[in-house]
């Protein structure tokens, strides 16, 4: 299995941000300028790209759409759009404007039967956001916790052509705590579909320690606030990842 290094944009009123733990209260604002952040993830040799409308997450609409066209032109790989993507509308929109993945949440647990459809019209195009607080979902932008374990939630889709689980430890994100290794690992073996791990990456530990686990199902990672703050050469994560 491949193994994908996936640099994050969240954007918050149109601009880069990192929030901590999922707290919009607690936002870190790297650029103003998403676009083009976007094209040095592209010259620094990213094949894809992690988007996060975090105002679409908490509103359930679409609320930085603009902003994400710009970034989908000024990309050169694929895209994968999550927050606020809850219908098929939604899906649609997004994959008509040049996004590659969608990644659905909070529609995830409350209306699975549209994800399922959303994966059979487009296979290998959906991810499903798996965000954890405590072992169980969260969802609503994090805002709410579910009493519904993790592997529960990422087993309902095993068998719908959805091209992999994104697993997100709320408790770990934009903290560079280093990546829930166990839990991450632990999900993967657990259920038959890939996952990408979420939250918390430090530095190059963390994609050294999940590329050596990947052939268990560890389809790759998302990186944030470390290439932001400068712990993670993106260059270096691309190297070890290959």
């Amino acid at each position: 299995m491949s193994f994908t290094i996936f640099p994050a944009i969240d954007l918050k009123s149109g601009q880069v941000v990192r929030l901590a733990e999922g707290d919009m209260a607690r936002a870190t604002i790297y650029s103003d300028d998403p676009a083009a952040q976007a094209a040095v993830f592209a010259r620094g040799g990213a094949a894809w790209l992690h988007v996060v409308d975090l105002d679409g997450a908490f509103a359930g609409r679409s609320v930085n759409g603009d902003v994400v066209a710009r970034i989908v032109a000024a990309f050169t790989g694929k895209v994968q759009l999550g927050g606020g993507i809850r219908d098929m509308a939604a899906v649609e929109s997004w994959f008509a404007r040049g996004v590659t993945r969608a990644v659905i949440g909070t529609a995830a647990l409350k209306d699975p039967d549209f994800v399922k459809a959303a994966a059979k019209a487009y296979p290998g195009r959906i991810v499903v956001a798996v965000d954890a607080k405590g072992g169980m979902v969260a969802t609503e932008g994090w805002a709410e916790a579910s009493d519904m374990p993790v592997v529960d939630l990422a087993r309902r889709f095993e068998d719908a052509g959805v091209a992999a689980v994104l697993f997100t430890d709320v408790g770990r994100d934009g903290l560079l705590k280093g990546v829930n290794l166990e839990a991450t690992h632990a999900l993967a073996q657990a259920q038959t579909l890939p996952v990408i791990a979420s939250g918390g990456v430090a530095g190059e530990a963390d994609i050294h320690a999940l590329k050596a686990i990947a052939a268990d199902g560890i389809a790759g990672v998302i990186c944030g606030r470390a290439i932001y703050d400068g712990r993670l050469d993106l260059g270096r994560a691309l190297a070890i990842a290959a």
